[in-house]
């Protein structure tokens, strides 16, 4: 972790402040809020009222869904890879927490977006692939044993740290910052599990 430390501050100003400012407003993007606007709905207030996958799952249907999951991977994976690219390492990681903000605090949308999720492992595979497969690998057992996506994504938040400290050290602060995030915008759903009146997924739409 020093040596990105003293990467960073060798770094000239602008090479971290654009790529910054430039993944946060990726981060802003929503194929969700403009899917749902081409179909007449404001998604934000239908279904669970989150602009992510799952929500567009339920209300939109499987194509939409499909999108929005490429597009919201997608734009987490370019985050980090321009950051690293005119910055470095650090600037990318940097880059990663950014588009996430962005993602769940969209300016463009009064700083209501979805859950970051998605956003998040597309910026985990482009940090260190092996990090975000062995997420994407929690995720998908929560899922797999519950049908829930929010299990999912709270085991994924809860092991991540651990998984940071294991395959990519240097990204255990930024990392476990967004873990916490990614818990605190779950907290409804937290609620609803505890007293059993989380919806499941499905697939038939």
């Amino acid at each position: 972790m020093l040596s990105n430390v003293v990467i960073f501050t060798e770094t000239p100003l602008w090479r971290v402040i654009i790529p910054v400012i430039a993944a946060y407003l990726l981060g802003n993007i929503s194929p969700s809020i403009i899917l749902g606007k081409l179909h007449g709905i404001d998604i934000k207030k239908e279904g669970s009222g989150n602009a992510g996958t799952t929500n567009a799952l339920r209300v939109l249907g499987k194509k939409a869904a499909l999108i929005t999951l490429v597009i919201d991977i997608g734009k987490g994976v370019a985050a980090v890879l321009i950051g690293r690219l005119i910055g470095g390492e650090a600037v990318g990681y940097l880059c990663a927490l950014a588009v996430f903000c962005g993602h769940i605090w969209p300016c463009f949308y009064s700083f209501k977006g979805g859950k970051g999720v998605a956003t998040a492992f597309g910026a985990l595979l482009a940090v260190n692939w092996m990090l975000g497969l062995a997420a994407l690998a929690v995720v998908a057992i929560g899922l797999a044993l519950t049908k829930r996506m929010s299990v999912g994504s709270l085991l994924g938040a809860v092991s991540f740290p651990l998984l940071c400290r294991f395959l990519e050290p240097d990204f255990l602060l930024i990392g476990s910052v967004m873990a916490i995030v990614v818990l605190l915008k779950h907290r409804a759903n937290i609620r609803r599990l505890l007293k059993g009146e989380e919806p499941k997924m499905s697939f038939k739409k």
